[in-house]
Formats: structure tokens, C-alpha cells, sequence
């Protein structure tokens, strides 16, 4: 009940307002400040009012709350991610007034861009609108016509991945079922055996830096390659010297074992290609186990051939090159039937998804590019205001599940975009210098690479192995192996005195296994040498 004081006061409100319009009332932020009228001099009514235009942008900027993801924030700016004394608050306000700078500064180029436009003639504003209209042309993606020797292959990859991605979508319907808390039982043990890795062994691999290195598909041996052109065979876990590929005559840049490669179960004759490497005069070298030289060269790019990738049927093999392109090459005939442009500076990697469907690109440009290989077109650019990398991009690997894709930069940061959302939905701030390496863990029971896991006694789905952690390698001289669950930090493998280049684990889930600059290979695993 209100008093009669108080209701007397709200009556004589009313009274006042009576037959006033309501949408005639201004809102906050449709209110201008008097100070013309209140006497400040000039200069001083445009500082508040631009103090206030400022508080006014700042308000309408979302800054997140979570003070770990206003860490990351400032580092994707450049920015130090905290300062001497600075508490959570603090920093969020730091970055609020970072973003906001940012937001002016936008603003400002888009009013003068739009002032010239205004200030120019007729004339003058149909030539820079043609001029603009001929940019736009250039610019529009193109296509030039391939030979038929590609659209068999577009063909052969259709055919070869509709079957695989029916049978990995049909194990994930199955892998759905599984209760939240299974998964979290499950991962949680296989943390903890993963907190377990330590120095296994070291070897010296040659006379100069490591830039590779790859486990082969039987767990067995590992391909290194280095500055000096060695390609070496080293075996597992003693690391004795196998054999010596002798061909390269500069660094060793890319290395890929054939798919199925020392497995006997797949046929894979050891007379037949087994390997690729790739050097920095343009070359790419196919290799048996049978003989130390090369079965044969494919020959074409113009630089640096910086990566090597065998397509998962084994037919083809794709190089990323500093000469800006990606090729893909027919192993059986070693011919080019595909030269891809699209990067505005040298493609440093490339990698297939386990479908076989679609390749990922990325290099010096700092932009990742997604291509359909059936058509041919690009279905996703890995870049975003405020989520791709503001540095080259080193290494790209693809995840089990076919439609998530790692990228790992010299900015320190992994991260993961989504092909179905196209967008990024992951960020490791990984290493606290360049990112070398990056290698998703795909085991033994991957859905499409190896047996995927049964049911249990009641007859529920066993959850996988596979792609469940990740490892990396950094300039900051450490290996360093990652959940895939919540991107957290599991164990940092300490050893090497100079920068790792190359990280790689084994399908069997026993080894990881890197190459420094220290011209060592090191050799991870657990004391009991029983697989994660």
C-alpha cells in the first residue's frame, strides 16, 4: 500500500505528463550533449563528445568474460597477455579498449573511403567503379580445363570415398549411443597413460639438422630425412641404422609412407613404392625397400617441394610447393594430372582426410584452403577475423572423424576447424614459439585405417582410441602431446637442445617419435612399452 505522501507525488507526476507522446520521449542513446549551449570552448565540447562516441562503441563490443579466453584474445592481437600487477578485470579491460581502437580505426578508413567517393566527379567515379568491376573479375575464382586423366581420377576418388564415408558415418551413428560418462572413464585412462611417455632412446640421424621424420605403418621403422639430403631407414625401438636412400642432393624436405607400406597383411610388395620424399630443388623421389635409390622422380615444381602426402588409396601422391602450388601426381605412371593454384604464397603442406574425398592446403599466405577433389572446388577457407593464424601455417593433419582438420603455425597456436559448422572450433596457444609439426593420433581401431571396436558384454559400443590426443612439435625445443577432448596440455616431452621440426606417433599407440635440429632422433614410450 502506498503512503498518502507517496501517492499524492506520483498523482502530480502523472498529472504532468498527461497528453505528453510517448514516442516523442528520447532514449539514451538518442541524446545529443548541450555543450555548445553550456559555453565549453570548441576543443573541449569535441573531446567529450568523442569520449563519449568512444564509450558509447566500447558498450556494444562483446569481450568474453572467461579470463582464459581473453588471454588467448591478446595473444591473437599481438598483444602481451598480461602485465605487471594486472588482475582478470583489468585485463578484460585492457582488451575491451584494445577492440575498441580497432573498431575506430575501421570506421574511420570506411568514412574516408566513402568522403573521396564523394568528393570525386561523375567521371572520375565511373572510371574507379569500372577499374573496381575488372578487379572483381580477376579475382573471381576460375577454371581451366583439365585433361582426361583428371576426371578418371575425380572419377576414381568418388568411387574410391562415397563407401568409406558411408561406413564411418555408420560407426559414428553407433559410437553416439555411447553415455557421456563412458567417454569421460575411457579418456581419463588413457591420460594417465599417456602422463607415462619418457625418453626411450636417441640417436644422431646424420651430419646436419632433422626435418622429418615418419613411423612407418607397421610400427617398425622410422624415415628420416635432413638438410644434407639423407634419407634414412632406422629401425624400432633400437634405432639401429636399417638402410641409407641415397638420390637427394639437397635438404630433405617431405616424407610419406605408402599406405599399407611394411604391413604384410595389405600386399604391399616391398619391391613396389613404399615411400616418397621431397627436396628443396623440386624433386620427389618414390622408393622401394628392396634397393637404396629411387624407383622414380616426379618432376615439375619450380621450388622447394616443401610436403608429400599419399591419397589414402595409394594411387595418388599430392606436393605443396613454394612455387605458390599444390600438385597432385598418379604414382603408377608418375605423371602431374592436377597443378592447383589458389595460395597467394608457397604452399608449405598438404594432407587427405581418411575418406580420400577432400585435401587440405595451407603455407606461408597463413591461410588454409579446403578442396573437394571430386570437383574440384574449394569448400572452406581456414581463415576468420579474429580466428586464423597471423603467421605461416607449418603443418595440417586431419582428424579420424573425416570433417575436423588441425593447422599448427609459427603464431605457437593449433587449431582445429569443423568442415560440416565452416568454422573454426578449436585453439592450442601450443608452443611459446613456431609450431614445426602436428600429428592426430589415429590407431589401430580407427573406423576406416584399422578395426573399429565391438560391443561389450550387454551389448553396448566400445568407445575408440582413435583420435583422442594429438602431439605436436615447437621451436621452443619440446613435444608436447594434447587431449582432443578439451585441447588441455597432458605431458610435455623434454630432451631435444634445439628446435623439434618433425613429430610423428605410431598407429599401435606404443611410440612417439621426433627429429630436431639437434641432429637427433628421439624415441618416446612408456617404461612398460605397452601401447596408451
Amino acid at each position: 500500500m502506498i503512503h498518502p505522501s507517496r501517492r499524492a507525488y506520483v498523482e502530480e507526476a502523472e498529472a504532468e505528463t498527461r497528453g505528453v507522446d510517448i514516442n516523442s520521449i528520447p532514449i539514451d542513446r538518442d541524446y545529443d550533449l548541450p555543450v555548445v549551449s553550456s559555453g565549453l570552448p570548441p576543443e573541449k565540447a569535441s573531446a567529450l563528445l568523442t569520449q563519449f562516441e568512444r564509450k558509447r562503441l566500447a558498450a556494444t563490443i562483446a569481450v568474453p568474460t572467461d579470463d582464459g579466453r581473453v588471454r588467448a584474445k591478446l595473444r591473437e592481437l599481438g598483444e602481451p597477455i598480461t602485465l605487471f600487477g594486472e588482475g582478470p578485470a583489468d585485463r578484460r579491460d585492457r582488451l575491451r579498449e584494445l577492440l575498441t581502437t580497432q573498431a575506430q580505426l575501421a570506421a574511420k578508413e570506411k568514412a574516408d573511403v566513402e568522403m573521396k567517393d564523394v568528393g570525386d566527379s561523375p567521371d572520375e567515379r565511373r572510371e574507379e567503379a569500372d577499374e573496381d568491376e575488372a578487379a572483381e573479375e580477376q579475382e573471381e575464382e576460375f577454371y581451366s580445363r583439365g585433361g582426361p586423366e583428371l576426371l578418371q581420377a575425380r572419377i576414381a576418388i568418388a568411387e574410391y570415398s562415397l563407401p568409406r564415408a558411408k561406413k564411418r558415418t555408420a560407426f559414428q551413428k553407433r559410437e553416439a549411443t555411447i553415455p557421456l560418462r563412458t567417454h569421460v572413464r575411457f579418456r581419463k585412462q588413457i591420460k594417465e597413460r599417456l602422463q607415462g611417455f619418457e625418453l626411450q632412446g636417441s640417436q644422431i640421424a646424420g651430419d646436419r639438422n632433422i626435418s622429418m621424420t615418419r613411423i612407418s605403418p607397421n610400427a617398425e621403422m622410422i624415415a628420416t630425412g635432413n638438410w644434407g639430403g639423407s634419407v634414412k631407414l632406422i629401425g624400432i625401438p633400437n634405432l639401429e641404422d636399417v638402410k641409407t636412400l641415397r638420390g637427394h642432393t639437397s635438404r630433405v624436405s617431405g616424407l610419406s609412407w605408402f599406405p599399407g607400406s611394411t604391413l604384410p597383411a595389405s600386399g604391399v610388395s616391398p619391391d613396389a613404392v613404399n615411400l616418397a620424399s621431397s627436396d628443396a630443388e623440386g624433386e620427389i623421389f618414390l622408393w622401394s625397400l628392396a634397393q637404396d635409390t629411387p624407383l622414380s622422380a616426379l618432376s615439375g615444381h619450380t621450388q622447394r617441394v616443401c610436403r608429400v602426402e599419399f591419397h589414402p588409396s595409394g594411387k595418388y601422391i599430392a606436393s605443396a610447393s613454394e612455387d605458390t602450388t599444390w600438385r597432385l601426381w598418379d604414382v603408377e605412371k608418375s605423371t602431374e594430372i592436377l597443378l592447383q593454384d589458389g595460395h597467394s604464397r608457397g604452399v608449405f603442406t598438404v594432407s587427405f582426410n581418411t575418406d580420400g574425398s577432400l585435401l587440405a592446403s595451407a603455407g606461408l599466405d597463413s591461410i588454409g584452403r579446403i578442396w573437394d577433389l571430386r570437383s574440384g572446388r574449394t569448400v572452406m577457407i581456414l581463415d576468420g577475423h579474429l580466428d586464423g593464424h597471423i603467421k605461416p601455417i607449418y603443418g595440417l593433419d586431419w582428424g579420424s572423424d573425416g570433417h575436423r582438420v588441425l593447422t599448427a603455425s609459427a603464431d605457437g597456436w593449433i587449431k582445429c576447424w569443423d568442415v560440416r559448422k565452416v568454422q573454426r572450433t578449436g585453439g592450442i596457444g601450443a608452443h611459446t614459439s613456431s609450431v614445426a609439426d602436428v600429428r592426430w593420433f589415429k590407431g589401430l581401431d580407427d573406423p576406416l585405417l584399422g578395426t573399429p571396436p565391438g560391443q561389450d558384454d550387454s551389448g553396448a559400443q566400445l568407445p575408440k582410441k582413435s583420435g583422442t590426443f594429438l602431439v605436436s612439435a615447437g621451436f621452443d625445443h619440446k613435444v608436447n602431446i594434447f587431449s582432443a577432448d578439451d585441447w588441455a596440455l597432458v605431458q610435455t616431452l623434454l630432451g631435444h637442445t634445439a628446435p623439434v621440426t618433425s613429430v610423428d606417433v605410431s598407429r599401435d599407440g606404443r611410440w612417439i617419435v621426433s627429429g630436431s635440429h639437434d641432429r637427433t632422433v628421439k624415441l618416446w614410450g612408456r617404461n612398460d612399452g605397452e601401447p596408451v
